[in-house]
């Protein structure tokens, strides 16, 4: 809006949610909760509290806005082949390992874009997680995660870093991951989804809700949980690993080590049948 603060009005606001909501209601939402940040911070200022009136949000304005919808797009079992074969044709390799850690993590989108290699310990297998709940959280650092963040550059200090951002690091994978969606056919699948994704997938190998919690950075729910429940690390790799190795098996990918086992032991039938 081309106005000054002293001309924002609860007219001007209830005509602009008329214009924007039906087409932009994401985009419209978060600019409400901006504005009324904003808005609230000035009614503190000594000299801003006299210019801007943060009772121009009524609950008028915000009544006739639709009710947000839960999201539920979440990556099937029968689609991780598809998606697999789809995201691991994408040519940037950042990108592709970004999108099949955040799946496996089931990190919080920020969360994994801004690790760091010293966030990694390659020797005690584990990945450092500034989380947005407790501050930090240390998750398993499971073998198909380990091969596709060693493949990556080191360039700078994040894991998934970007030459051409600003800040370094990876900002929006958005674009490369639609193209990919499009290529295995599936559709309205979100970063935020593949993390939804790991919560419902680890229902198929039977995985306690405690340590998907755990590893997900959720708050703990229940009273067990919050005082009586103390994981070590060792306890969530013997889960977190099962289910990476459920989610590649569906995928029909075989780690290196799996495939070389394989040969031997392909090989060792094959000369037996030779005796």
């Amino acid at each position: 809006m081309h106005l000054t603060l002293a001309e924002l009005t609860t007219e001007r606001m209830e005509s602009w949610l008329s214009k924007e909501a039906p087409s932009r209601m994401t985009q419209f939402r978060l600019a409400l909760r901006l504005l009324k940040a904003f808005l609230n911070w000035c009614g503190g200022h000594e000299i801003y509290k006299t210019i801007a009136d943060a009772n121009i949000i009524t609950r008028k304005t915000t009544a006739n806005l639709p009710r947000k919808q839960a999201k539920t797009d979440c990556l099937q079992r029968e689609q991780l082949a598809g998606w697999f074969a789809a995201v691991r044709q994408i040519q940037n390799p950042v990108i592709a390992a970004y999108l099949q850690a955040l799946l496996l993590t089931g990190a919080r989108r920020e969360e994994l874009a801004g690790i760091r290699w010293e966030d990694v310990d390659f020797r005690w297998k584990s990945i450092t997680i500034r989380d947005k709940v407790e501050g930090l959280r240390i998750i398993p650092l499971t073998p198909f995660v380990e091969q596709i963040i060693q493949w990556l550059p080191r360039r700078s200090q994040w894991v998934f870093s970007s030459p051409t951002a600003a800040s370094g690091r990876l900002q929006e994978p958005r674009i490369a991951h639609n193209k990919a969606l499009a290529i295995a056919g599936i559709e309205g699948l979100t970063s935020h989804g593949l993390r939804r994704s790991f919560g419902s997938l680890a229902e198929w190998c039977e995985m306690p809700v405690g340590v998907v919690a755990q590893i997900m950075g959720h708050k703990p729910s229940a009273t067990a949980e919050k005082h009586y429940r103390v994981r070590p690390l060792d306890l969530l790799r013997k889960w977190h690993t099962t289910l990476e190795n459920w989610i590649l098996e569906q995928a029909g990918i075989v780690l290196p080590a799996q495939q070389e086992e394989q040969e031997a032991l392909r090989l060792v039938v094959n000369e037996s049948g030779k005796k």
